[in-house]
């Protein structure tokens, strides 16, 4: 590897303390002209180039997976550049520095202003992508950004800061606007980080979000994914088939948007799962599905040995047949939710469960079964020609995101064809212990001041507002 520019920060404050860190960072936001609004999108630009590049999001995907041995080069390069570029296209059409908004009619203005340094708990699973994701969202927001990297993939998200550094010192603009927690990355100096910065939002564990809620630091924090996916009696079976396999299998199915059962109407459920081996399921047989679930899990936790790893290693792991190698994901047939640490549970891998559904309601029933096993909150989804049945699994499903007839993966963070914003930090709501239930997106980096002078009274008649109720009760 070889990048020419100013010294990496990796290099430059190996030995430095959270507080050292967020001292440079309140400096670079004193001289980033984030006033500015023409000035902050170059920011948000340079950062997104410096992963968006092509060598560079190769680079890092090949980095990333040899590091953490978590995912595939491919996937993560199209998670590195479409995220990348999904988020930019967002940002760049949203104003979030002086004034945002101007209501004449209602007498406000509005005026966006940064939340301060913003401390960034990344993942293993994306660690370049979503370091630049959040980099770009707090960047636009006027603020600065210190990343606390999973020890076990602190290579690439070091490398990571380092691109997005050289790249705002070569568009004139601060490098510390933009740092990474220096090594070693433990559980005290993430906390450290956490109790200096204004604003912690945290990707990853439940550990990790749960002591960060409790540190006192405003903090944003995202649940847990486990997504069901309903295919219901109207569905298009081989299209809901085709993109629940592109999605359980992008990136071997480390997404926490990625499809962790699929519940299937009894009337299609032979047709539906034909349909799955051809967009390349195998169809796990009754031993099968006893060794994958003794394999899976060891002492109550996922097997590293498993998890996001290719299909043929996957499938030698659980010792499945020589057949079974050639597929591209494995589907367990399951009777009853069970607790954790089985097959309702995510998996992190390319293990589908399967579950068959009487009528809708059961389907609906199963999938909340699902959820409070793990997951409630994320998401779910449907295929189906009948928006009636989506309509309700909206209505009666207590998560944030309903995806109708979308391969998850690629829809429930944000696509170029549904209105959620591109990111990689999915909120859960209170259902999931969360304090967004949306997409975190550049909203959560700013302050807003509201400018508010008087209009033309708008006051109502008594009759008007209780009129219905002393109709009803009387007075």
């Amino acid at each position: 590897m070889n990048i020419q520019g100013p010294l990496p920060l990796s290099d430059v404050s190996a030995a430095a303390p959270a507080s050292e860190l967020v001292r440079r960072a309140r400096s670079a936001m004193e001289a980033y002209e984030n006033d500015d609004q023409r000035r902050v999108d170059m920011a948000v630009r340079a950062v997104a180039w410096s992963v968006f590049k092509p060598e560079n999001a190769r680079m890092l995907a090949e980095m990333a997976v040899a590091e953490t041995g978590l995912g595939n080069v491919e996937s993560k390069i199209t998670k590195n550049t479409r995220k990348t570029f999904g988020t930019l296209r967002d940002l760049l059409r949203a104003r979030t520095v002086g004034v945002i908004e101007e209501c004449p009619d209602r007498g406000l203005v509005r005026y966006g202003k940064p939340v301060g340094v913003v401390g960034a708990i990344c993942p293993a699973t994306n660690p370049a992508a979503t370091p630049v994701n959040k980099a770009m969202m707090a960047l636009k927001g006027g603020n600065a950004v210190i990343v606390a990297p999973s020890p076990s993939a602190y290579g690439t998200t070091s490398t990571t800061v380092d691109l997005m550094r050289r790249e705002l010192a070569r568009s004139g603009h601060p490098q510390d606007l933009v740092q990474v927690l220096p090594k070693p990355v433990t559980k005290e100096a993430t906390g450290s980080l956490v109790d200096q910065v204004d604003l912690a939002v945290v990707t990853g564990s439940q550990n990790n979000v749960g002591r960060a809620m409790k540190s006192g630091t405003v903090t944003i924090g995202v649940g847990a994914g486990n997504v069901p996916v309903i295919i219901d009696s109207s569905a298009d079976l081989d299209d809901a088939a085709s993109k629940i396999g592109q999605s359980k299998t992008f990136d071997n199915a480390t997404s926490c948007s990625s499809e962790n059962a699929v519940v299937i109407l009894d009337d299609v459920y032979e047709k539906a799962l034909a349909a799955l081996e051809r967009a390349g399921g195998w169809r796990c047989t009754g031993d099968q599905r006893q060794r994958i679930s003794e394999t899976l899990w060891v002492d109550g936790r996922l097997n590293r040995n498993v998890i996001a790893k290719d299909a043929d290693v996957a499938a030698s792991t659980f010792d499945l047949p020589e057949a079974a190698k050639a597929a591209s994901f494995f589907m367990v047939e399951e009777h009853g939710v069970g607790q954790a640490h089985g097959f309702a549970d995510e998996k992190l891998s390319l293990v589908l469960t399967v579950y068959r559904a009487a009528d809708f309601e059961e389907s609906k029933r199963t999938v909340r079964k699902i959820l409070e096993v793990k997951g409630k909150g994320h998401s779910v989804g449907i295929h189906t020609a009948d928006m009636r049945n989506a309509r309700e699994l909206a209505a009666d499903t207590d998560v944030v995101r309903v995806l109708v007839n979308q391969a998850h993966t690629f829809g429930n963070g944000g696509s170029f064809e549904n209105c959620l914003p591109f990111t990689l930090s999915m909120g859960g709501g209170t259902w999931a212990g969360n304090t967004i239930s949306e997409n975190l997106n550049y909203r959560h980096f700013i302050n807003v001041t509201h400018l508010v002078t008087t209009f033309a009274e708008d006051r109502p008649s008594d009759e008007e507002l209780f009129g219905p109720y002393w109709e009803t009760y009387g007075k």
